[in-house]
């Protein structure tokens, strides 16, 4: 694990997430963090504040697939796990989501054919999290993190099982 941020209980907890930030904030954090740590897979769950925000969600995929590009540059041999979102308790937010969803599930199709090393992973599937899940109509509980965590899981197990990680 590498991050210039940490957080958890466990030994190795380095990570580079940023609660609360859009896709075009975490592409600037990106940028540079990718660059210096030349990490070889990249988890990516990223565009909720973007629906929350209702920021630009006309582009989201175009942002998303920017972004990719950015990590791309930075380190050509990243493999890239992009889930989508997990769903919000809010109608309007909810229907954001969706939106975002089939544009991150567009871009992941596009990047593949392309020949780039990335995985889908869908976290608003029947396996992610659900209502009793999402402790403040937003973020997951502790059992919706490990629901997320399940699904991960088997993105890396693809990701291998691809050759994408030796």
């Amino acid at each position: 694990m590498v991050g210039s941020r940490s957080a958890g209980s466990m030994s190795n907890n380095d990570h580079e997430g940023w609660r609360g930030f859009r896709i075009d904030q975490i592409e600037s954090k990106a940028k540079n963090s990718v660059l210096q740590l030349m990490p070889n897979l990249i988890t990516i769950n990223a565009g909720s504040n973007d629906c929350i925000q209702d920021f630009d969600i006309e582009r989201i995929g175009k942002r998303m697939g920017n972004m990719l590009d950015v990590i791309w540059a930075a380190s050509p041999n990243s493999t890239i796990i992009l889930s989508n979102l997990i769903l919000s308790l809010e109608i309007e937010v909810e229907s954001r989501i969706k939106w975002a969803n089939d544009q991150f599930r567009d871009i992941a199709l596009s990047k593949q054919s392309e020949g780039k090393r990335i995985v889908f992973v869908d976290m608003h599937s029947q396996w992610g999290p659900k209502e009793n899940d999402i402790s403040d109509g937003t973020h997951p509980n502790d059992q919706g993190y490990y629901k997320m965590a399940k699904i991960w899981y088997k993105g890396v197990l693809e990701a291998m099982a691809k050759g994408f990680i030796s």
